[in-house]
């Protein structure tokens, strides 16, 4: 736990960036003031992970990789949003927003080893970015399911996009966060024993990375060859999301919150 020792900082980054994220769901802004808060939430979070990232003891967890997610999510969505101003998520990211900088102040993961590589934060990083990629693309699945469900019932479709838009702007995302997955797989297993020190082993972060990577390739191909689109092709991108975040943030849960170990 961090609360009792966290710096002044690090407690008044975390209070203000969750505020900011929180106003848009908690107080009726103008509409031009809504994305203003949003913007100012993903500055103040940026400037906090960069505090407890880079700082003298830099930490990671499942938390803090969550946490980077989330401020990923919230990056997209700011580029978005001046290009479908229409677009409504702004509430779901609040609540997102602000629930991930608290969630990592509580649980700010454990000391990055000092004998790991130099390039392990790039390898972490590009892990990251899949993760966030695939978030954008699930909030992008469930607000498309949305709008087939309204449309279907006649009515209003209620996300600010057309269906194939919503439709196009998810598989774009999958697609990147497929690349990226690859290359954070691959890049694992050429040189995992210089990042990490150890040798490539079936670990159960490696057996979840590699099952969704599998589900990913059979969503990316049924599309590509059989058109796959609604609900099926939402499945498959749900479970391989699923099983993406008990690869990295599900074990380290587990290692560090339910066993109480460090985890490589």
């Amino acid at each position: 736990m961090i609360l009792p020792s966290a710096s002044t900082t690090s407690l008044a980054l975390t209070a203000v960036a969750a505020l900011a994220y929180a106003a848009p769901a908690v107080v009726r802004l103008a509409p031009a003031a809504a994305p203003r808060a949003v913007l100012l939430a993903w500055l103040l979070h940026g400037l906090l992970l960069g505090w407890s990232l880079m700082g003298e003891t830099p930490r990671f967890g499942f938390a803090p990789a969550l946490s980077v997610t989330v401020w990923l999510v919230a990056a997209v969505y700011a580029i978005e949003s001046q290009l479908y101003p229409q677009l409504q998520t702004r509430w779901a990211l609040s609540i997102l927003g602000a629930g991930a900088v608290l969630l990592a102040l509580i649980f700010p993961g454990q000391p990055l080893q000092a004998s790991a590589s130099a390039w392990l934060p790039l390898h972490l990083a590009l892990g990251i970015a899949s993760y966030g990629l695939f978030a954008v693309a699930v909030v992008h699945a469930l607000l498309m399911l949305r709008a087939e469900q309204r449309i279907r019932l006649a009515a209003d479709t209620d996300s600010g996009l057309p269906l194939l838009t919503l439709e196009r702007l998810t598989f774009r995302f999958v697609t990147a966060g497929f690349v990226l997955l690859s290359a954070t797989l691959l890049a694992g297993l050429l040189f995992d024993e210089q990042l990490y020190g150890t040798a490539w082993k079936w670990s159960h972060k490696t057996v979840f990375s590699v099952l969704s990577w599998g589900v990913f390739a059979l969503l990316l191909v049924g599309r590509a060859r059989f058109g796959w689109r609604g609900w099926r092709a939402a499945r498959l991108l749900f479970t391989g999301a699923g099983l993406l975040l008990l690869a990295y943030v599900g074990s380290r849960f587990v290692l560090e919150i339910v066993l109480g170990r460090s985890a490589a």
